[in-house]
């Protein structure tokens, strides 16, 4: 079954795609400069978790029903989140550390908000099913973020 997105299905997908397009751009380059090895590996696993998802968006825009069997194969390890931490217990972050990671929280939180958006405009159910998946994986690399910077001393909620 091929897709017929409206125009602004068109919009809102494009702009997910430019979104998604520069969350790996900023993953990427920030697994580079990050001074902790467990925060570039972590940076480095969400840029390819980032590919999935534009995958999936250029496959949509693309008029492909996505494959929800392909999604589930996205949902990242629940337990990678507490083994960061545990790795993460004793570890000196740096400032450098903490503003990549503040950054990409920040980016974390407007692109899970732009999903919303586009959830809503989608006409067809296996799309809005898709993008729900994608922006709980997005909450999820923002709760990753959060639990390394918590464990780090770098953000402590009040």
């Amino acid at each position: 079954m091929t897709l017929q997105l409206t125009q602004k299905e068109q919009m809102l997908l494009e702009d997910q795609k430019s979104h998604e397009e520069i969350c790996i751009q900023k993953y990427e380059n920030y697994a580079e400069q990050a001074q902790d090895p467990q925060l570039k590996e972590l940076f480095q696993s969400l840029a390819q978790q980032e590919k999935q998802h534009l995958n999936t968006i250029n496959q949509i825009l693309a008029g492909q029903v996505p494959s929800m069997q392909q999604q589930g194969q996205q949902l990242s390890n629940p337990g990678t989140t507490q083994k960061v931490k545990q790795q993460m217990k004793g570890a000196m972050g740096n400032k450098g550390d903490a503003s990549l990671c503040t950054d990409m929280l920040m980016t974390e939180k407007y692109v899970s908000g732009t999903y919303d958006t586009a959830i809503f405009e989608c006409t067809d159910t296996n799309v809005r099913e898709a993008l729900n998946h994608i922006q709980k994986e997005e909450q999820q690399h923002g709760e990753e973020i959060f639990n390394y910077m918590q464990s780090m001393g770098m953000y402590t909620p009040k």
